[in-house]
C-alpha cells in the first residue's frame, strides 16, 4: 500500500519545483502541507534548492520537533505552525516574497481583484502590518490573527502567506494572487483601476469553486513545467551527446 504521505511528499516537491522555475522563490520562501496526522507537517527545509527531491522534505510537529532528521528548518516556520494551529481547513501553506503582491502592501492602490479568476479573493486579502521577519510564536500567532479565514495575507513591506486545503489549492491560490497583483499592477500604471463589482465576483466565485477548472488546469500546469525541470536535469544518453576521443 502506497504510503499517502509519499504521495504528499511527491506534490509538495513539484509545487516546490513549480514555484522555484516561477520566480516565487528569490533565495527565499518556504511551503509546507498538513500530513495524515493533522498535528504533523511536511515542510521545505531552509537550504531546499531548485533541485529538490521529495526525500528532502522535513517531518515535524506542531511544535517544531523534527522527526527522523536534524536539518535546519526556515527561519519564518511560525508562519507555518501558527496557521495550521487555529485552521484545521488548512492543509498547505506557502511563504514568499513576490514582487507584485508585495508592491501593494507599500501602496495606496489596494489589491482587490480585477482578474475574473482572483474572484476567489471576493473576501479580501488583508495585510499585515508588521513587517519583521515571523520568528515566534507571537509574531506567528499574530499574523495567523490578521490572516483570519481569508485564503491569503500580505505582509507589509515584506511578502505574502497563501493558504489551500491540499497543496494543489494553495497551488492555485498562490499563483492567481499573483497572476492578479500583475495585472492590477500593470493597470494602475495606465490610468484609473477598475476592480470587479461583488456582485460579478460572487457570480465568479461560485462557479470556479464548484467546477474547480482554473485550480486543476493550475496544477496541470505545474506537474508538467515540475516534469520538464527534471527532464533537462538529466544526462543524455544519446550517442551524439557524448564526447568522442
Amino acid at each position: 500500500m502506497t504510503d499517502p504521505n509519499d504521495i504528499l511528499r511527491e506534490k509538495l516537491n513539484t509545487a516546490w519545483r513549480f514555484f522555484y522555475n516561477r520566480g516565487f522563490v528569490d533565495g527565499f520562501g518556504h511551503i509546507s502541507a498538513r500530513t495524515d496526522d493533522p498535528e504533523r507537517i511536511l515542510v521545505t527545509p531552509h537550504d531546499l534548492t531548485k533541485r529538490s527531491s521529495p526525500e528532502e522534505l522535513v517531518l515535524i510537529d506542531l511544535d517544531g520537533k523534527q522527526y527522523g532528521s536534524d536539518v535546519r528548518l526556515p527561519g519564518e516556520l511560525p508562519i507555518h505552525l501558527e496557521v495550521y494551529k487555529v485552521r484545521p481547513d488548512v492543509g498547505s501553506v506557502a511563504h514568499f516574497h513576490c514582487l507584485y503582491p508585495t508592491s501593494f502592501s507599500m501602496s495606496s492602490v489596494p489589491l482587490k481583484p480585477t482578474y475574473f479568476m482572483a474572484s476567489i479573493f471576493r473576501d479580501g486579502v488583508p495585510i499585515h502590518p508588521d513587517s519583521r521577519l515571523i520568528l515566534d510564536v507571537a509574531r506567528g500567532a499574530a499574523l495567523a490573527e490578521t490572516l483570519a479565514s481569508h485564503r491569503a495575507a500580505l505582509m507589509k513591506a515584506h511578502g505574502i502567506v497563501v493558504t489551500g486545503a491540499t497543496v494543489e489549492e494553495m497551488t492555485a491560490v498562490a499563483y492567481i494572487l499573483e497572476e492578479n497583483a500583475h495585472r492590477t499592477w500593470v493597470t494602475a500604471a495606465m490610468g484609473e483601476v477598475e476592480y470587479l463589482t461583488d456582485e460579478a465576483m460572487a457570480e465568479i466565485e461560485a462557479e470556479l469553486i464548484r467546477t474547480q477548472a482554473p485550480f486543476k488546469r493550475i496544477w496541470a500546469l505545474c506537474v508538467q513545467e515540475a516534469e520538464d525541470s527534471l527532464s533537462r536535469e538529466k544526462p543524455s544518453s544519446s550517442p551524439g551527446s557524448r564526447r568522442r576521443g
